[in-house]
């Protein structure tokens, strides 16, 4: 189980702990300080480290000569007519994510083949193409009754 606990100080900048880490999230200078990456970016990020840590493990485990990997991620919202293979919401555009993967090292060709089915099974990828349940609590500690009970 994963844990994060997030405190937002001046402005955007948002403070986040996970266990000894700690790093900061911020809005672009439009309208925050630019002090740390998006809140998008960090999605991205958990994306890009899952898939590159993912086929490490599985190439050290198969004893796959894995040279190293570069993961990209582009996130974007689209018109639904300008992306084939995604599901309309609806107003009519889709949330995406480009991802392109390069794989380095001496690889046969049926090891380049497993290696990119495994880089589409990290546990992230898997929990954002399925989609996942989020449970609110919300309380206001200035308030006589907390608001916000979960669904």
């Amino acid at each position: 189980m994963a844990t994060v606990k997030a405190s937002l100080k001046q402005g955007t900048r948002v403070d986040i702990r996970s266990r000894q880490f700690l790093w900061r999230s911020d809005e672009p200078p439009d309208s925050g300080a630019d002090s740390g990456p998006t809140p998008y970016e960090f999605l991205l990020g958990s994306l890009a480290a899952c898939t590159a840590m993912t086929l490490r493990l599985y190439a050290e485990h198969k004893k796959i000569p894995l040279g190293g990997v570069d993961v990209e991620l582009e996130f974007d919202r689209v018109h639904a007519d300008d992306c084939v293979d995604c599901d309309e919401r609806a107003d009519g555009l889709v949330e995406r994510v480009r991802s392109h993967v390069t794989v380095h090292g001496e690889l046969t060709d049926a090891q380049r083949a497993r290696l990119t089915q495994v880089a589409k099974r990290c546990p992230v990828h898997k929990t954002l193409d399925n989609g996942l349940h989020v449970v609110d609590s919300i309380a206001f500690p200035d308030a006589d009754t907390p608001s916000g009970a979960p669904d």
